[in-house]
């Protein structure tokens, strides 16, 4: 499949502009007693559409551990909540990386309903290898974000 018809999968949202955009539907399993999301499920959406953005630039998390060994996890993460997301609303993530270095990448991911802002996440995410050791970011993979995502 080429890049151009992986990108058009509506399913893995969009990229405009080194800008991911991933929507997000608020369904009753998200929210709480009130209808309100929970709000660890936050941090579902954002792991959602980085997992989609690795599938945009052509990899995916079975590949990039069968082919190199190695995986992404969370090292570091910070979330401001400025207002609730409910039951039924149409989110989206919107996704940035903000920085690459050897072994890691860093985003700036906001949780939008509408206009307006529901969460914001800077979450660090570490190269890994088998082991859980830090690992340095194949040239292909970097290479692949830095295409797609204009970084």
């Amino acid at each position: 499949m080429s890049v151009k018809q992986i990108c058009d999968l509506p399913q893995s949202g969009r990229i405009e502009k080194g800008l991911h955009r991933f929507p997000v539907r608020v369904y009753y399993e998200d929210t709480d007693n009130a209808q309100i999301v929970y709000h660890a499920n936050y941090l579902k959406f954002a792991e959602r559409a980085r997992t989609e953005i690795l599938r945009l630039v052509g990899l995916e998390q079975t590949e990039l551990s069968k082919r190199f060994g190695l995986f992404f996890a969370v090292k570091d993460c910070f979330v401001t909540f400025a207002r609730p997301a409910r039951l039924d609303d149409l989110l989206e993530v919107r996704s940035r990386i903000t920085v690459i270095k050897g072994a890691s990448l860093s985003f700036e991911q906001v949780i939008m309903f509408g206009d307006a802002e529901i969460a914001r996440c800077d979450i660090r995410i570490a190269c890994v290898d088998e082991r859980g050791g830090p690992a340095r970011i194949p040239a292909e993979v970097r290479q692949a974000f830095t295409s797609i995502l204009g970084f």
